[in-house]
């Protein structure tokens, strides 16, 4: 038996990574952090809510990770769904209560055809039961409340959307890659809308976030089998695997020190100063001292101004 570790060794050996966890239908995104937090006696952060009804790739920063939490949260996501046709439902999902419902039932033809007018950027209105404020509170408390919630449609960018199969006249599966702030219920609802009639999300399964994909991730089940061995299992993975796509700079430990401190930094110490000095006003690069991550800074006058300090 793996012999259990106290809370202070714990905390005198912090997690500091990523784990990708396989979300079960059923179970909140919080519930899943709050439950790894629990088990692993650090902070801990998800960067993308899954709805209850949604499975699939959830991201969740341990410790010195979830300084960077909101940077992983833009990343462009992957999803695979199903649409049920001729019914709306109160959550645009299959959750809600029924209220509409439609003899339509369109083609696969029409459905394809209908797709490249969701491609690029469009405006979405969120829906009503989403967690956006509206004067002060959740959209979805007020409209549990049985409350009138008016959310105003605004831009989301679909970098992909097509038709996977239909399976029967009241199913279509689909794929979608989009950007932030994008709901996958609101659409289908407006493809059904577009298609004369009206639909509601079956099932939905969220393959990727940014460079988090389904092939990493593991079940919270694996994750209590193993919480007192993750920092050796393998299935941590390190706090910079959010930032693939975010340039690399190196800093002498002295730029590192300046940088954590709070200052602005020019890299010439170690050779980097041309390589800033080509980057645009304002764009985030990960500054590393001996190849570890210390901090994400913004290019501002030709060097360095720190956003967030990483400290271990």
């Amino acid at each position: 038996m793996t012999p259990v570790r106290s809370n202070r060794e714990e905390r005198a050996s912090p997690l500091n990574g990523w784990l990708v966890i396989d979300k079960p239908e059923g179970l909140s995104s919080n519930r899943a952090v709050v439950l790894l937090r629990a088990w692993t006696g650090v902070k801990a952060g998800h960067a993308g809510t899954l709805d209850p009804l949604a499975t699939g790739v959830l991201p969740v920063a341990l410790g010195a990770a979830t300084k960077i939490v909101a940077f992983a949260v833009g990343s462009y996501k992957t999803y695979r769904f199903r649409v049920a046709w001729g019914v709306a439902r109160a959550t645009d999902d299959r959750e809600g209560a029924i209220v509409g419902e439609s003899a339509v039932r369109p083609s696969p033809e029409k459905v394809a055809g209908i797709l490249p007018l969701f491609v690029g950027t469009i405006a979405q209105k969120p829906p009503a039961f989403s967690a956006i404020h509206v004067g002060g509170r959740r959209a979805y408390a007020l409209a549990r409340a049985g409350c009138p919630v008016e959310i105003a449609a605004r831009p989301i960018e679909v970098r992909a959307l097509r038709l996977l199969d239909c399976p029967d006249p009241d199913h279509a599966d689909f794929e979608a890659i989009v950007g932030k702030g994008a709901y996958i219920r609101a659409l289908a609802r407006d493809i059904a809308c577009s298609l004369g009639t009206l639909g509601h999300i079956e099932r939905m399964r969220r393959l990727a976030v940014g460079p988090f994909v389904e092939s990493q991730a593991i079940s919270l089940d694996s994750v209590a089998e193993r919480r007192h061995i993750l920092h050796a299992s393998g299935d941590l993975l390190p706090i910079e695997t959010a930032l693939d796509e975010v340039p690399a700079l190196a800093l002498s430990a002295g730029e590192a020190r300046r940088l954590c401190c709070g200052q602005h930094v020019i890299p010439r110490e170690t050779g980097e100063e041309g390589q800033v000095a080509g980057l645009a006003e304002g764009h985030l690069v990960g500054a590393y001292c001996d190849r570890i991550l210390c901090a994400l800074a913004r290019v501002e006058r030709g060097g360095l101004k720190p956003v967030r300090v990483i400290q271990r």
